[in-house]
């Protein structure tokens, strides 16, 4: 599935006893579908314990992960899909939730997994959305990327 894409980082990743939470937007549901389903085949092979809470859309992200984060999860892995239209509300809204969503996770100290697509069309989404015949898998590399920096996280506050 993952193709053209960055490459997935190599070696085991032993996520067990971390608690995850994906949070996706219900906006074009084939896309946010894949997404979802490539999450959490990167937390079933990490033995993560996640669940998942859908939200109206990507503006929403933020807020629900910080709820997330504030409620004992020690990841976010946030989904969600934004298609430029002939107005600027794709530009509000896609930096209304990478800001948000950068600020909850330096704020909570815990790592937000940025899933969430910015496409000019529909098909750069199905491209990216880990389904049969597309190029990336954006849901696994999001998960992949909390999940990782979640065990650095707690290795280093191990260190202490």
């Amino acid at each position: 599935m993952s193709g053209t894409g960055a490459p997935t980082p190599s070696g085991h990743v032993d996520a067990t006893g971390l608690n995850v939470a994906v949070i996706a937007g219900t906006w074009h549901d084939v896309i946010t579908d894949g997404l979802i389903a490539g999450a959490e085949r990167a937390l079933k092979q990490y033995a993560a314990t996640w669940r998942l809470v859908r939200v109206p859309g990507s503006f929403e992200l933020p807020v629900a992960a910080k709820t997330a984060l504030d409620a004992g999860a020690d990841a976010v892995v946030a989904l969600g899909v934004i298609i430029r239209g002939g107005t600027p509300h794709f530009e509000f809204v896609s930096s209304a939730a990478t800001d948000g969503l950068t600020r909850v996770a330096l704020d909570a100290g815990k790592p937000v997994g940025f899933g969430v697509l910015t496409l000019d069309d529909e098909a750069q989404g199905i491209d990216r959305a880990g389904l049969e015949g597309s190029k990336e898998d954006k849901g696994f590399e999001a998960a992949d990327a909390a999940v990782r920096t979640a065990v650095l996280l707690r290795e280093l506050r191990a260190t202490r």
